[in-house]
């Protein structure tokens, strides 16, 4: 989009970009493209995003649970975050680990969305089935990554939708979906890649239990002191299921893969969740 002259405004120059293509719409952008007199542009649609939960012992908000029941956090958690990327969302609710049931709901999701999401599934137990279900519909393109918390993702083709397979625990659902599907996502929707979350290095003043093998996002409370300084500890219990870490935590601490156990007054490195979860 070229701005053409006009002896009224200074702040654009006849000839010159006034939008690139693949820049957000936001109120000052809208105002830009008013002030040049367009009354019309084209631009990507929303992005669809179906998505639903497995397994026989998930239940819905507002159904009674059963013995060995649970509540899905995750479909509630992954609406928020779609809902933030200003994808068009559409929730297909918990689908039971039945193999006929999955197949139909893969092949109705494939057919109104661009992108598939699913969390659970993918972990030991249904995986092989659902693996050879999405061969069959698709392709997979890897399945299982060295990353702690959320090690069984997925990530391949059903039909022309794209797919991600995210694990069961909720809080990996949230770390595997901004550590891979968000910029997935912003890319599919017309949007430039982002620049890389910004990540710096502070003292932790917790001792970190850590295995070498897998780079690890440890959810962390970064802190400044009455000095300026600043400090990062983490949340507590650090298992992937305690979705309370995620509420307490403004930051992912960093633990490459060939790091072990890390001790107290370490500098770590910190990725700051504000403006991200």
């Amino acid at each position: 989009m070229r701005a053409h002259h006009d002896g009224r405004r200074e702040d654009l120059k006849t000839g010159q970009v006034a939008l690139k293509r693949g820049e957000l719409l936001r109120p000052a952008e809208i105002g830009l493209i008013a002030s040049l007199g367009i009354g019309e542009i084209s631009v990507y649609r929303k992005l669809r995003v179906a998505f639903f939960s497995t397994g026989d012992e998930l239940r819905s908000i507002g159904t009674p649970l059963g013995e060995g029941q649970i509540y899905d956090s995750n479909r509630y958690t992954i609406h928020g975050m779609l809902t933030r990327l200003g994808c068009e969302v559409i929730d297909m609710g918990v689908i039971r680990d039945d193999p006929k049931l999955l197949e139909q709901a893969f092949n109705e999701a494939a057919r109104c969305a661009d992108v598939v999401i699913t969390s659970g599934g993918v972990s030991v137990g249904e995986a092989d089935f659902v693996k050879e279900l999405l061969e069959r519909l698709g392709e997979v393109v890897f399945w299982k990554i060295a990353m702690k918390p959320g090690r069984p993702l997925a990530y391949g083709r059903i039909g022309g939708a794209h797919f991600f397979g995210l694990p069961g625990n909720p809080v990996s659902v949230m770390v595997t979906f901004y550590q891979f599907v968000r910029d997935a996502l912003l890319k599919l929707s017309g949007r430039d890649p982002l620049p890389p979350l910004p990540t710096f290095k502070v003292p932790c003043t917790s001792t970190l239990k850590k295995a070498p093998g897998r780079t690890e996002f440890q959810r962390g409370i970064l802190t400044q002191d009455a000095a300026g300084a600043w400090s990062v500890r983490v949340t507590g219990d650090q298992g992937s299921g305690i979705l309370r870490s995620m509420t307490e935590a403004n930051c992912f601490i960093i633990l490459p893969t060939d790091q072990g156990n890390v001790a107290a007054g370490t500098l770590v490195e910190v990725q700051i969740m504000e403006g991200v979860v």
